[in-house]
């Protein structure tokens, strides 16, 4: 059998003297690998790089086989994020966690989140949001969502500062304030259907709230750990923002 698609490269690894392995997060057929032939020849090797944008054709005898893909470059992202630091590393960070998908399980609403996000990574002041919000995407596509659409406790919509680390549901500031050091800040670039503005502090709230159940609900049931690449994105943004940067 055979398939025709197209989808972001998440991970290469060689085969053999001249083949390589690649790891596509394809837009109707979820995660898939396939063995290139030539992959590690200086022709193909340039577009089997992480983040970049590709179309894909997968031909094997059996649907659960390896296979062979042919990938032709679409876009270019990984050489768009070379020259940034933070953006490479978020680039990474990106691509590694969207190895915590299922295998072969199609998420399209996730692979459009995910074209998005790596189309404003030469912009500093906008991607660190998008990719916080593509955590949270990634989060409800595990099955893992959060409800940040009413209060816990009082059932209102307003004023939807904290979240419960035990049950990722929102708190208002009002019914959280008793409890305010026990729960999670929720900025509000977050919370659904909001476009408000960054404010100091906003990214790393972000990222704490969604690295926080990542961590719990997904990636330690797995015996797994964080990419490093996350950890280090996190570190560039927060020097970048010491030195003045709008992130």
């Amino acid at each position: 059998m055979n398939w025709s698609d197209e989808g972001v490269i998440l991970s290469v690894r060689p085969h053999g003297e001249t083949a390589a392995v690649a790891e596509i997060f394809t837009r109707a057929h979820g995660r898939h690998l396939g063995l290139v032939h030539g992959g590690r020849s200086r022709k193909t090797r340039p577009v089997l790089q992480i983040g970049n944008h590709v179309g894909v054709t997968w031909k094997g005898r059996l649907v659960e086989h390896l296979g062979h893909m042919n990938v032709e470059l679409i876009r270019g992202y990984a050489a768009a994020a070379m020259d940034d630091a933070a953006a490479l590393a978020g680039l990474t960070s990106l691509c590694s966690l969207a190895r915590l998908m299922p295998e072969r399980d199609p998420h399209p609403n996730l692979y459009e989140v995910t074209l998005f996000v790596l189309a404003y990574l030469d912009d500093a002041s906008v991607w660190p949001a998008l990719l916080a919000r593509w955590e949270l995407a990634l989060l409800d596509e595990l099955g893992f969502g959060l409800d940040l659409t009413q209060c816990a406790a009082t059932g209102i919509n307003d004023d939807l500062i904290y979240v419960s680390p035990k049950t990722g549901r929102a708190v208002s500031a009002s019914a959280g304030e008793p409890y305010r050091d026990k729960l999670l800040k929720l900025p509000p670039f977050l919370l659904p259907g909001r476009k408000a503005p960054l404010a100091p502090g906003d990214i790393e709230s972000g990222f704490a709230l969604t690295g926080h159940f990542l961590e719990t609900r997904v990636i330690r049931a797995r015996d797994e750990e964080m990419p490093e690449s996350r950890a280090r994105m996190l570190g560039l943004l927060s020097r970048l923002r010491e030195a003045g940067h709008a992130i």
